[in-house]
C-alpha cells in the first residue's frame, strides 16, 4: 500500500488504514487487515528487526501510530520501585512517591530516532500504583493533529502533534482508582482517553464520583459531563457509529452504557445483580453489529455479545434479555486482556495463558488450548492481522496464533523484555513496547 506518509503526517488528514491512533488501534478492535506484519521475529537476536529504541522510566501503556510516527508515554522515578509481572494475587500497592518526570515521546515509524520528547508534568505521584503497574498507564491517543496524554491525577495534557508544544492541560482531580473494598489500596487508573472528532472524551471509574468527560481538543474546555453510578474500573470507552447514530459505549461493574458522544446524555443501560465482573477492565467494541464486551474478576467471568442501537434500560436477572444480547457465557472471560474478533470468531486469552475461540454470532466455544507449554502470564490484549492473532506474554515473548476452527500455533517469538502492553499493527510492522524498549518488527521483503 502505497503512500505519501510524511505528507499526510503533515496535513494530518483523516486516519490511514496503517494508522493505529489509540488503544487497540481503530474503533478498539484490535484489528488492522492488510497490513502484513511479520510472523517470526527475535527481538535479542535481531531477526526481523527494523529497530528498537531505548525509553527511560517505567510504563505499561501501549504505543500508537499515526502516519510515519508512534507516540509513546513514560513515568521516569527519581528513585523507581520494584515492579513485579507474573502471576499473583496481591492488593498492597507500591508507595512510589518518589519525584517523577511524565513525558510523551515521537518515534519515527521507519527508523525508531526520536523526533521530539515533551515534559508533561514532574513531581511526587499524588496517588500509589499497583506494583503490576506503572504512572504512566492510559494509551494516548492522536487524531494526527494532536497527542492527547492523561496520566490520572497528573492531570489530561494535550500536544502538538507537529511539534510536540504543549497545547493544553487540564487537573481532573484525584483518581483514587483501587481496589472498591479498601480505597486505601490504590493501583493507579487504566482507561486510555479517546478522540472523537474535536473531543478527547476520558472514563474515569474512581473511589468517589465517578464521571465520564469531553474536552474540546484545541482548548480544553469542557463540553459536558456526566456522572457515574461506578466503582473503580479500568476500562477505555468506544465510540462507534450505527445506523442509530453514534454511541459512546462504556464498561462498568455496575452497568453497561452507551451514552451520545456530543452531549454525554445516556442512552442505554444494561444492569443488574451479579450481572458482570467486580473488576471491569476490558474495552467495548464491535464487529458483525454486536457489542462485544467482557470481564474476568471471579468468580464472575462473563462474555457478552450485546445487540446496537438499545434505548432505554435494560435490567438482567437470572438470563440475558434476548431483546438485547445476542448471547452471553458466564465464564471465560479474560480479567485484564481485551478479547478479538477476526472473521468469525472471538478469540480470548486468560492471564493464566489458557487461549478459547468462539463463533463470534452464536457464542459456541470452538476450543480451549495452553499457549504455551510452559507457564506464561499475560495482561496486553488480542490483536489481529492477516489471518492471524498476535498474543504477547509478560516473560517476553510474542505468539502467533492461526486464525480457524482449530488451534494452530504459527509461532513462539522472543522479543527479551517483559511485555505488559498491547503490540500495534501498522503497514508491515508490529510495534512492540517493552520494559526498556519499544521495538519495529517488520516482515522481510
Amino acid at each position: 500500500m502505497k503512500r505519501t506518509l510524511c505528507l499526510l503526517a503533515l496535513l494530518a488528514g483523516p486516519a490511514l488504514a496503517a494508522d493505529w491512533p489509540t488503544f487497540r488501534g481503530p474503533g478498539g478492535t484490535g484489528v488492522a487487515e492488510g497490513m502484513n506484519p511479520p510472523v517470526t521475529f527475535d527481538g535479542a537476536a535481531g531477526k526481523n528487526l527494523a529497530w528498537k529504541t531505548a525509553i527511560p522510566g517505567l510504563a505499561v501503556s501501549s504505543p500508537i501510530v499515526w502516519g510515519d510516527r508512534v507516540i509513546v508515554t513514560t513515568a521516569i522515578s527519581s528513585d523507581p520501585k520494584p515492579f513485579r509481572h507474573g502471576l499473583y494475587g496481591d492488593v498492597e500497592p507500591s508507595n512510589d512517591v518518589a519525584k517523577h518526570t511524565w513525558k510523551v515521546y515521537a518515534l519515527d515509524r521507519k527508523t525508531g530516532k526520536v523526533i521530539w520528547e515533551q515534559i508533561a508534568t514532574e513531581g511526587a505521584p499524588k496517588t500509589k500504583r499497583h506494583t503490576k503497574s506503572s504512572q504512566a498507564t492510559c494509551t494516548p491517543a492522536t487524531d494526527g493533529k494532536h497527542v492527547a496524554v492523561w496520566f490520572g491525577s497528573e492531570g489530561l495534557f494535550v500536544f502538538d502533534f507537529k511539534s510536540g508544544k504543549p497545547v493544553w492541560s487540564k487537573d481532573l482531580g484525584l483518581m483514587n482508582a483501587g481496589w472498591f473494598f479498601d480505597p486505601d489500596y490504590e493501583w493507579g487508573v487504566g482507561g486510555s482517553p479517546v478522540i472523537y472528532k474535536d473531543s478527547v472524551i476520558v472514563q474515569a471509574d474512581i473511589q468517589k464520583n465517578s464521571f465520564i468527560a469531553a474536552f474540546d481538543i484545541k482548548t480544553g474546555k469542557e463540553r459536558w459531563r456526566t456522572s457515574r453510578d461506578e466503582i473503580p474500573s479500568w476500562g477505555t470507552p468506544t465510540v462507534y457509529e450505527g445506523k442509530a447514530g453514534a454511541e459512546l459505549i462504556t464498561n462498568g461493574t455496575n452497568a453497561l452504557r452507551g451514552y451520545d458522544p456530543a452531549t454525554g446524555k445516556e442512552i442505554w443501560s444494561i444492569s443488574g445483580e451479579k450481572f458482570t465482573s467486580e473488576i471491569a477492565i476490558a474495552v467495548p467494541y464491535v464487529a458483525h453489529d454486536l457489542i462485544y464486551v467482557s470481564a474476568g474478576y471471579p468468580p464472575t467471568q462473563p462474555i457478552f455479545a450485546i445487540k446496537t442501537g438499545l434505548r432505554g434500560k435494560v435490567e438482567v436477572k437470572d438470563e440475558p434479555n434476548p431483546a438485547a444480547f445476542a448471547w452471553k457465557t458466564k465464564r471465560g472471560g479474560p480479567y485484564i486482556p481485551t478479547t478479538v474478533v477476526y472473521g468469525d470468531q472471538l478469540y480470548t486469552v486468560q492471564n493464566n495463558g489458557v487461549f478459547a475461540s468462539y463463533n463470534a454470532k452464536t457464542g459456541e466455544r470452538l476450543y480451549q488450548n495452553r499457549i504455551s507449554t510452559k507457564p506464561s502470564a499475560h495482561s496486553a490484549s488480542l490483536v489481529a492481522s492477516d489471518g492471524r492473532i498476535y498474543v504477547a506474554a509478560e516473560d517476553g515473548e510474542v505468539f502467533v496464533v492461526k486464525a480457524g476452527p482449530t488451534f494452530e500455533l504459527l509461532a513462539t517469538n522472543p522479543v527479551g523484555e517483559v511485555l505488559m502492553a498491547t503490540p500495534a499493527i501498522t503497514e508491515g510492522m508490529l510495534i512492540v513496547r517493552g520494559q526498556n524498549h519499544v521495538f519495529a518488527f517488520a516482515t522481510e521483503k
